[in-house]
């Protein structure tokens, strides 16, 4: 579909092309016909062959722009010389190389299309020099006195002003054009990383989530091998669940980006806010006693509860990590004009200090909290508490179709 798009386009460019080539040979053969100064000395129905040549450029101006270029200054350059142009009116003869100029410049490197615009001006003025210097004298004076006589410097004027206003609306077309290709390519690499940071930032969760259970479960059982092996059992069985719900979880986000906006995969489940009870015993499992409390006035929509999930979720994620065995109570207040997450926990029971390396302050689990708050215009803070402890306080501003508020 694209290709004949731009075969249309291109067919109906060749077409006015070429009926602004007719129009043009019109007018240059009609001044050669009726010059304001002295006849050529050519016959009269030359000036129809010759304004044809000299026109011709514009018509297949888009297949080779460089050489229909020089051909139009060419076939000026020579009428004028060889006294086939019009006495007075020499610059009509240059205006189809100001209009192949003009694609030229809005097509090819400035540098390039700033040395034609040279070569064609040089040109140009040659030519007329030598046209008044020797070609007009021997013309036979005009039958009635012109209003506007034979004069060189406004013929060199003429052409060198049209000549340069071709050249710098091309090439201001051209730097135009670059500059929304730039941006185009810029606002789709800036879209790109959006997306791998929010595809990064999904998968941190998921996996994050499940490997920190997994890992308290493993070291649960390593050590109540022996001596308690219904807890063996037990620890096993949630290591199996939080396995399968982690590898479901990856494959509906890589559905998703197999998707490539299929409105089939659109039905495809995501977590909200029916599956936060399911975190908090998740979170028990680990050993953490969650005291979970959600207030919902009205429905959320779906991306506000996804955000809601996901940043619960890494709230106890890093409870888990961190702080476990320990209490925690989890707080979402839905009032359908905003949502507020506030997780907080108590710190190590029995004294106990936070692990090594692990302090509660930075990570990607925080970058991505406040990425998701960020989304919405809202705010975030996280942060030890004076009487110990660690504070997660989140607030997410919306409206009903689920965007920022």
């Amino acid at each position: 579909m694209p290709v004949m798009q731009w075969a249309r386009r291109l067919g109906g460019w060749a077409v006015a092309d070429a009926a602004t080539a007719v129009i043009v040979a019109l007018v240059v053969g009609y001044a050669i016909v009726d010059p304001p100064g002295p006849s050529s000395w050519w016959p009269a129905w030359s000036a129809w062959p010759v304004a044809a040549i000299m026109s011709f450029p514009i018509a297949v101006r888009r297949r080779r722009p460089r050489a229909m270029l020089a051909l139009a200054c060419a076939a000026a350059v020579l009428a004028t010389v060889a006294g086939a142009v019009a006495a007075g009116a020499i610059w009509v003869s240059f205006v189809p190389t100001v209009l192949v100029l003009y694609l030229v410049a809005a097509t090819t490197a400035a540098g390039w299309s700033a040395a034609a615009l040279a070569a064609c001006a040089s040109g140009a003025v040659a030519a007329v020099l030598v046209f008044y210097a020797r070609v007009l004298p021997g013309l036979a004076p005009a039958a009635q006195p012109s209003e506007l006589p034979p004069y060189w410097p406004v013929e060199i004027g003429a052409i060198c002003v049209l000549l340069t206003a071709a050249w710098a609306i091309g090439t201001a077309v051209r730097w135009k054009r670059d500059t929304t290709a730039r941006l185009v390519r810029h606002l789709a690499e800036a879209a790109v990383t959006d997306e791998r940071r929010r595809i990064a930032r999904e998968l941190h969760d998921v996996i994050g989530h499940s490997m920190s259970l997994i890992a308290v479960k493993a070291t649960v059982a390593n050590h109540v091998a022996e001596a308690r092996p219904q807890e063996v059992r037990a620890a096993l069985a949630v290591i199996e669940q939080t396995s399968r719900s982690t590898l479901t979880e990856i494959h509906r986000v890589l559905d998703l980006l197999r998707s490539d906006g299929d409105p089939q995969q659109a039905h495809l489940p995501v977590p909200g806010m029916a599956d936060l009870p399911e975190l908090a015993a998740h979170a028990r499992s680990a050993g953490v006693d969650v005291n979970l409390t959600v207030r919902q006035e009205t429905a959320v929509p779906p991306a506000v509860a996804v955000s809601v999930y996901r940043i619960v979720q890494q709230a106890l994620t890093n409870v888990v990590t961190h702080a476990a065995p320990t209490r925690c109570s989890v707080t979402v207040d839905v009032d359908g004009r905003e949502a507020v997450i506030e997780v907080v926990d108590d710190g190590p029971i029995h004294g106990r200090p936070p692990r090594a390396g692990h302090s509660g302050y930075g990570g990607h689990g925080l970058i991505g909290m406040r990425e998701r708050a960020k989304m919405y215009g809202g705010t975030f803070s996280a942060g030890r508490r004076p009487e110990g402890g660690f504070r997660v306080s989140a607030r997410l501003p919306y409206d009903p179709s689920g965007a920022k508020a």
